[in-house]
């Protein structure tokens, strides 16, 4: 098993958000990183964890926890011309960008705020703490997951 954190906008797509979908399940599109969508297509399997991050927002940091329920995908929001997310060089035969589903499993009690994060020195070689890493998707060591799930 892997385990990631997956970076959203709470006023995009929040832990609620995905926690109120009928199935508590939601594609995690619009990826347009080639990184990111690296690790989507090629690294990311079911029942691999994930920490779901709050970015961009009075608090950021980690607020619960998912689960990819498919691996990657074609991300069909490339090719919606009326959509934010448009790519006019992804077709059906060439994707460009790939997507995974999610499952919510649980929504911490509290924020585990980046502040938090960056203050403990164990987690000094974690990507999200370094400065300048601004992906939306990244591995986590199990070592590092373990202690921050020790913080809930």
């Amino acid at each position: 098993m892997n385990y990631w954190l997956m970076k959203s906008e709470p006023d995009v797509f929040s832990i609620d958000d995905l926690a109120n979908r009928p199935t508590q399940t939601e594609p995690w599109d619009g990826v347009r990183n080639y990184q990111a969508r690296n690790m989507m297509r090629d690294a990311m399997k079911v029942g691999d964890q994930i920490f779901f991050y709050h970015s961009n927002c009075d608090e950021p940091g980690i607020v619960g926890i998912a689960e990819v329920v498919r691996e990657g995908y074609p991300d069909h929001t490339a090719r919606n011309p009326d959509g934010k997310y448009y790519d006019p060089k992804a077709t059906e035969e060439n994707p460009r960008w790939f997507m995974v589903d999610i499952k919510f499993i649980t929504k911490f009690a509290r924020t585990i705020s980046l502040r938090q994060l960056k203050e403990m020195p164990e987690l000094v070689d974690m990507p999200l703490v370094r400065k300048g890493n601004r992906l939306s998707v990244m591995p986590v060591d199990k070592p590092f997951w373990e202690i921050i799930n020790a913080l809930v």
